[in-house]
């Protein structure tokens, strides 16, 4: 019984070695996967940076008209004037800055869409590339068994 066990291990060993694996497929996948990841993550960086120069310029521009808009004045009248001009430029200034963060967000969006069609891409023709040549592998690994 031992012997029958021993046999099997050893056809199962030789079928097996038959049909090698190769693994430089997936080593292209890590290193495409992390190419991409790259990219993607200098969009993203690339993103955070400009919201972050915007978001520093309107606490500028904020602050500074803070600043004018705590001046003593001489009439009370003045002190309602200086407010609301303070709150329309507000307005103004808040509907710029989401126009700049919709663009940086529109950006963001077609970078990252390039980005994945173009990998889907990659992806599709090695795919393709690696079944051709894993079927030729294994009709030839066949053939070298039947032949034997």
């Amino acid at each position: 019984m031992a012997k029958a066990a021993q046999d099997m291990t050893a056809m199962f060993k030789d079928v097996l070695g038959a049909f090698p694996v190769d693994t430089t497929a997936f080593e292209d996948a890590f290193k495409n996967s992390a190419a991409l990841n790259e990219k993607l993550t200098a969009v993203a960086l690339g993103a955070a940076e400009k919201s972050s120069e915007i978001s520093t310029k309107w606490t500028k521009d904020t602050l500074s008209k803070l600043g004018d808009m705590s001046k003593a004045k001489e009439e009370p009248a003045d002190y309602a004037k200086a407010m609301t001009d303070f709150a329309s430029a507000q307005a103004e200034v808040a509907a710029e800055n989401m126009a700049a963060f919709a663009e940086v967000a529109k950006k963001v969006q077609m970078e990252t869409v390039e980005l994945l069609m173009s990998a889907g891409k990659e992806a599709t023709e090695e795919a393709t590339a690696a079944v051709k040549k894993a079927t030729n592998d294994v009709t030839a690994a066949a053939k070298k068994a039947t032949s034997k």
